[in-house]
Formats: structure tokens, C-alpha cells, sequence
């Protein structure tokens, strides 16, 4: 991919960063003042606190960001797309998921001295400094606050298929409680202060991806392909053929999240102009990659193949034998969305933390990071019991914001930024994946509604 970054950013202005400014004393003694402050909440804030990590930090933190709910409802999306829209648009989804991360990766230190640590940072460069924010951090705040919901929705889910699995006589327990019995973890695990900090909370969450991973296609396999297996769609109609397909777009496009907090991970490597981080974070992401694909390709293909169209929204719930090993997937799944939520939150800490310093002026304590990341941990808990509709809400977010923060924000920034030639290999990479990532933004969230819609007319609330 080195020869698509051959053309030159625009000199471009990176706002007050690079920007002199001639005053008396008084005025540069207080801009001094000013930025020691922003240094010590720079040193303070989760992202940006540690920069000593490793270039396998950055695999295990992309495995554990990406390989989590999404995989086990990759079957279920391919009975939607079937064989052959199915696997072209889970080999086109990797294919560009993965250019757009190298575009991330190059564009984090596109400026010599500065570097764009946050998404919403290098928004600001590539939009403008208001119009960067309004266009990046909604997006991001709902892919982050978003995947964290489902991932209380899966972990708590999953907690039960555990429960019923090796005590299938016990008495039933609602979900409302198992969600809030995963909740517990992350109310333990926030107080973490940085990305660095919950490293080893992170190498067991993708070690856990791979292990039930591996587990779902291989019992599947052993499973063997079911009686009478169908493969056709399962709609009545065509219109809910099509809705189908559209929630489908969307749960493929959940499967790749780790965009939105690969700035922030690369943050945390260290850096200089004779070993720029782009280096070893690029060797993380390679890894981290082939990791995912050799995740999502097999739990895809096989467990469609053996199941068909009865496959359900969650591979494992399909899988009912052998029963132990059925429970252990789901420990593992337990394990690794606790894991995934952290890398999810930990952006959204640094955000919320940040504004209340930054623009509240409040002092940074541990008392101000204690009620922040608590309330942030009960505030998902709630929406996650309130509503749990776990397929519906991986299509919906996928498809309204994953689909432009994965899959064309990064290709409208390297447009506007290095300003390749028109018609250029470069040029028609980028407008393709612009084009297809709108196209999923646009779908997916149709489909999903309907879905969403459909599952509450026969919920009950917190049942």
C-alpha cells in the first residue's frame, strides 16, 4: 500500500498549534501559563497520559476493538445476503476497512512535530476547527457510546446462555440482571487511567475473540451441514427480502469498528522523526488483520453453510452441543466484550474528561474521574437493559455510523488533505469506498429500524 501515499499534504493550516503570535510580556506570560496548563491536562487525560506502548499493543487493542458482537452475527448476515452478495461484501468490507486504517495510520503524524491523537483532531484539520468537530464527534460518540450498549446487551445475553447452559434446570433469570451483573466488571475496570493501563485487560479480550471464535466454526463443522439445510431466503416478500438485506449491510459494517480508536491507540506509542509511530502501529494493524480474517471469514462461511437460514442472530445460541463447550464460548465471549468495552470506552472517558477541565474548568482529580466514569458505566447499563434488541441494534449502528467513521471519513480527509490527481489509482480507490460506505449509511439503518420495530412489538420492558 506505500505507493498510494505518494502525494504531498496540503500546506495546510493546523490551527493555534502552529500559529506565532507577537505580544507584550504580560500576554506571552500568560499564554505560557496557559499552555503549561494544557500540557498537564494533556499528561493528565487517558489518550494522552502514557506514550511507551509496544507495536503488539496496538494488535492486541485492534483485535479486541474489532473482533467482538459482530463475528457471532456475521452467519445470520450472510443467511441474509446470501453466498454470493455475502462473502463480496465481507471481503470488500475488509479490503477497505483495512486501506482506510492505513490512511489513519499515515495521516496521525501527516504534520512533522504535531500529531493527531484523536479522531476529532485531525477532523479539525482536514474541516476546519468547528466544522471538524461537528461532523467527527457525533459520529464517533455513537459509534463508541453505541458499541458499548450492545456490548452490555452481548456480555450480559451471553452470561445467560452460560447460566441456562450448565444449569438448564435452575430457576430462569431475566437478562435485566445478567446485564447488570456485566455491568459490574466495567464498574471495577473504568477506573483504569489509560489506554496503556488496560493493556492486559485487552490481550485476554482478543485472545478470548480468537479462542470462541474458533470454537463456533470448528463445532460447527463437527456439527456437520443440518437436514434439510436451506439456503434461500427466509422473507415472505420481497420487500422483506429487501429490508432484510439492508439490516445485513449494517451488521457487517459493526464487524469493523477499530477505527475509531486507532488514533487514540497510535497515541500511545512513542514516537520521533527517525522512528515515527506510524511503523510499528502499521506492523500492529497487519497483524491484528490477519488475526480478524482468520476470526470472520470461517464463522461466517461455515456457520452458514452447516445452518442456512436458520441460523440465529448469535451463532452460539445455534450451537446447542456439546454442552460444555458451548458454555466455555460464551465465558469466552463474557471475557472479551468486558474487554472490548473498555477499549470502546476509554475514548469516550478522554472526551467527557476533557470537557469537564477543559471548557467546565473543573480540576483534575480522581474524584472528578470516579463520579464521570461511573455515571458514563450506568448510563449504558440502563439504555442496555432498556433495550435489548441485539440484531436490530448491530445493524442500526452500523450501518447510521460505524459505515462513515469506517469506511469514507478517512477517504474524504486524505482527499482534502493530500489532493491526489484526479483520476489517479489513489483518486478512484478513495471515491469507491466513499461511495460504498454511503451506500451502507444510507441502507443499513432502514433495515435495521424495521427490525428494531418489529422485535418491540412483543417486548415487554425490563422483562
Amino acid at each position: 500500500m506505500g505507493s498510494l501515499g505518494t502525494e504531498q499534504p496540503n500546506a495546510f493550516n493546523s490551527g493555534p498549534h502552529n500559529q506565532t503570535v507577537e505580544g507584550n510580556p504580560q500576554s506571552a506570560g500568560k499564554r505560557g501559563k496557559s499552555s503549561e496548563r494544557e500540557k498537564q491536562i494533556e499528561d493528565w487525560l487517558p489518550v494522552s497520559s502514557e506514550r511507551n506502548a509496544k507495536w503488539w499493543y496496538s494488535s492486541f487493542h485492534n483485535v479486541t476493538a474489532m473482533v467482538g458482537a459482530g463475528v457471532l452475527g456475521l452467519p445470520f448476515s450472510m443467511a441474509y445476503l446470501g453466498w454470493g452478495p455475502g462473502l463480496t461484501i465481507l471481503l470488500l468490507s475488509w479490503t477497505i476497512t483495512l486501506y482506510t486504517l492505513w490512511q489513519m495510520v499515515e495521516m496521525h503524524e501527516m504534520i512533522p512535530g504535531k500529531r493527531f491523537d484523536r479522531y476529532h483532531e485531525l477532523g479539525q484539520h482536514a474541516f476546519g476547527e468547528k466544522l471538524g468537530l461537528y461532523i467527527v464527534v457525533p459520529q464517533q460518540l455513537i459509534v463508541e457510546v453505541g458499541g458499548d450498549i450492545v456490548y452490555m446487551v452481548t456480555g450480559g445475553a451471553s452470561l445467560r446462555k452460560f447460566h441456562n447452559t450448565v444449569c438448564s434446570s435452575c430457576k430462569n433469570i431475566k437478562l435485566t440482571y445478567f446485564i447488570m451483573i456485566f455491568a459490574s466488571a466495567q464498574f471495577v475496570l473504568c477506573h483504569l487511567p489509560n489506554l496503556n493501563s488496560i493493556s492486559g485487560v485487552s490481550l485476554v479480550a482478543a485472545v478470548m475473540s480468537i479462542c470462541y471464535s474458533t470454537i463456533a466454526w470448528t463445532t460447527s463443522v463437527h456439527k456437520g451441514v443440518q437436514e434439510n439445510v436451506q439456503y434461500s431466503s427466509k422473507a415472505t416478500n420481497t420487500a422483506e427480502s429487501v429490508f432484510n438485506f439492508f439490516n445485513a449491510l449494517g451488521s457487517v459494517a459493526f464487524a469493523y469498528a477499530g477505527h475509531n480508536v486507532v488514533l487514540e491507540i497510535q497515541a500511545t506509542i512513542p514516537s520521533t522523526p527517525e522512528k515515527p509511530s506510524k511503523g510499528p502501529m502499521w506492523r500492529g494493524v497487519v497483524v491484528a488483520y490477519i488475526v480478524v480474517a482468520l476470526c470472520y471469514f470461517p464463522v461466517a462461511i461455515i456457520g452458514y453453510w452447516v445452518f442456512g437460514n436458520e441460523v440465529k442472530d448469535n451463532v452460539l445460541i445455534s450451537l446447542e452441543k456439546p454442552v460444555w463447550l458451548i458454555a466455555i464460548s460464551n465465558l469466552f465471549v463474557v471475557l472479551h466484550v468486558i474487554g472490548s468495552y473498555q477499549i470502546f470506552a476509554m475514548p469516550v472517558f478522554d472526551m467527557i474528561e476533557g470537557v469537564l477541565v477543559k471548557k467546565l474548568n473543573f480540576k483534575p482529580s480522581k474524584i472528578l474521574r470516579f463520579v464521570a466514569r461511573n455515571s458514563y458505566v450506568a448510563f449504558t447499563m440502563f439504555i442496555a437493559i432498556t433495550f435489548p434488541f441485539f440484531g436490530g441494534l448491530l445493524g442500526f449502528f452500523g450501518g447510521f455510523a460505524f459505515a462513515p467513521t469506517t469506511y469514507f471519513l478517512p477517504c474524504i480527509m486524505w482527499l482534502i488533505l493530500y489532493k491526489p490527481k484526479r483520476f489517479s489509482f489513489s483518486w478512484w480507490t478513495n471515491w469507491i469506498s466513499i461511495v460504498i460506505g454511503l451506500c451502507i449509511m444510507i441502507l443499513a439503518p432502514i433495515g435495521a429500524l424495521r427490525s428494531i420495530i418489529l422485535e418491540a412489538k412483543t417486548y415487554q420492558f425490563y422483562s
